[in-house]
């Protein structure tokens, strides 16, 4: 979501610059306070903690005293009832405060994990309330589906309205595919209409639905990845591609598994603002990259969601335009809208102590999403994984059908070299966006982010004496989430629940979702395997038209001229 701001709707508390320059002249006296306690939080810290130890001390002292004269321990004289009371006092702060997590959920005002970014004084509208400013919708609609639908034709219903007037989803979506057929001319009838919740979407997923699209899951596996055993749905309809991948399953669990690694977690999130002058600009860059101000972001971030936990910002300048990129961990959410919510927060906040500040957006490119960026390429998005495995020559030479040193060569001259030649970006890889988005597609992930979330170089050594081989798949930008979007449908609800990843984990928020990006990476490691060994073998060409070519007799299909 785009826009442009020059004033907050409602006041936020200041941020006092630590080690930044002062505000231009005229601009309201700032005051000294984190955004969600009365006083900054370090000075708290050791307020309570210095009451404790004294008032421990003193009762200590106190009850050492009464216990060599032999007085009653119950009996408290006037000094005695403070020390208590601070030393409970003290004792319920410093308990509820470690790790800041108890403190926020009472500071929150957003429980939910992916939330879509709205304000806090504007609730979010339910589907099938009517808007009390449309005419159209302060009415439900009469009348059989003949007349909605010539309605629909002529103009005097819009089609989007239709969920909320109808109040039936399947009703809706009939009424605007047979209005959408008389407007083209053209029928749908391979298209589904039946069999499908359209309530399940309607308001996080898909608009105006008139159907939709089958697609095959093919299953690929067992994948041996640490230890256990993941049978991995691949949603797609390139022949060859789950055979392949379940070829490299075999030679990896025949070589005693593969083991995989989560680097880093955090979803980005890039504002870019503008000021009057690059000096102005550089100002803010400086005072967000202060160490001594992060405890205060943080806070002020943080209060989005209790998933929510802000883990750092780099400002990058362009001239008097500075963009700032947000990292957070989002729990078992992808966090895209977590995030944006976060960052909104925060800007709203900064504005008071930068007034001349002016947001352009809320996102300008430099975080970066759905597209190649060498930012995603250094410093990661979502998850960073790296996976592993040492094949066995003997399985090289049975499963693979070729030798360590052909497969060595071949990753050298196509992946790296061939790679660096076309001057790829984060494609040191043989085909590591097939897996990737096969998986998204079963799992209910956003099939866009592949583009990132397939950056991956491909490592090939000869070990052991040049007789086993040492493949890794390095992944800095693996964006999933097992809650909210699409993970949440059916289909692929089931297919995260057969990966045993459905959900948030309860028990450790982010679990689930960094153990889905593992399986991604173990995945994708199975399918260059493979891949690289038919290729290596000359056997890509062989593969492809026995899988990948229909069997059915096509030559009915053909006029009878041709």
């Amino acid at each position: 979501m785009e826009f442009r701001r020059r004033a907050l709707s409602k006041p936020h508390r200041s941020l006092s610059p630590v080690g930044a320059f002062p505000a231009k002249s005229g601009s309201s006296t700032r005051v000294q306070a984190s955004d969600a306690l009365p006083i900054p939080i370090r000075h708290t810290n050791k307020l309570f903690s210095v009451l404790f130890m004294a008032s421990m001390y003193y009762l200590m002292c106190r009850w050492r005293e009464k216990i060599r004269t032999g007085a009653p321990l119950h009996a408290l004289t006037l000094s005695d009832i403070p020390a208590i009371v601070g030393f409970i006092a003290s004792l319920v702060y410093l308990i509820s405060f470690f790790g800041i997590a108890y403190v926020q959920s009472f500071v929150s005002s957003h429980d939910d994990e992916d939330d879509f970014l709205l304000s806090s004084d504007q609730p979010a509208p339910c589907p099938l309330t009517c808007s009390k400013k449309s005419p159209l919708a302060a009415e439900s609609l009469f009348g059989d589906d003949e007349e909605i639908v010539s309605a629909v034709v002529a103009g005097k219903i819009p089609s989007y309205v239709l969920e909320a007037k109808l109040g039936d989803c399947r009703r809706a979506a009939g009424i605007r595919r047979e209005a959408i057929s008389r407007i083209t001319g053209r029928g749908m009838e391979g298209l589904p209409l039946d069999g499908f919740d359209y309530s399940s979407i309607l308001g996080q997923c898909c608009e105006m639905p008139v159907g939709y699209v089958q697609l095959p899951v093919g299953i690929a596996g067992p994948l041996l990845l640490n230890g256990k055993e993941y049978f991995v749905p691949m949603a797609t309809t390139e022949g060859c591609l789950v055979a392949s991948t379940n070829r490299g399953c075999k030679a990896i669990a025949a070589s005693d598994g593969a083991v995989c690694v989560v680097l880093k977690d955090g979803m980005t999130r890039a504002p870019v603002v503008r000021f009057a002058t690059a000096k102005r600009a550089a100002e803010l860059k400086f005072f967000l990259e202060d160490p001594r101000n992060f405890e205060t972001l943080e806070i002020v971030f943080n209060r989005s969601s209790r998933f929510a936990k802000l883990q750092g910002i780099k400002c990058s300048l362009a001239g008097k335009n500075l963009y700032m990129r947000f990292t957070c961990l989002t729990g078992d959410a992808m966090g895209m809208n977590m995030v944006s919510k976060g960052v909104q927060n925060v800007l709203d906040c900064l504005q008071n102590d930068f007034p001349d500040m002016d947001v352009i957006s809320i996102s300008g490119n430099f975080c970066s999403d759905k597209k190649p960026a060498a930012v995603n390429w250094i410093e990661g998005r979502g998850k960073s994984v790296v996976c592993e495995a040492i094949i066995k020559e003997e399985t090289v030479r049975k499963v693979l059908k070729t030798t360590v040193s052909a497969l060595v060569e071949l990753n050298t001259l196509k992946n790296l070299a061939g790679s660096a030649v076309a001057g790829s970006l984060g494609g040191f890889n043989a085909h590591a966006s097939n897996i990737v988005t096969a998986i998204y597609i079963a799992t209910g992930q956003d099939p866009a982010q592949n583009v990132e979330s397939s950056h991956c170089i491909t490592m090939m050594e000869a070990v052991n004496d040049n007789n086993d081989l040492h493949i890794s798949v390095t992944m800095p930008s693996i964006e999933v989430g097992t809650v909210g979007g699409g993970t949440q449908l059916a289909s692929q609800s089931a297919c995260l629940n057969l990966l045993g990843v459905k959900g948030a984990n309860l028990d450790s928020p982010g679990a689930n979702s960094r153990l889905l990006a593992t399986i991604v990476a173990g995945s994708v490691l199975a399918g260059e395997l493979s891949l690289m060994s038919a290729l290596a073998a000359g056997q890509l060409v062989k593969s492809h038209m026995k899988y990948n070519r229909s069997i059915k007799d096509m030559s009915k299909a053909l006029p009878p001229d041709s």
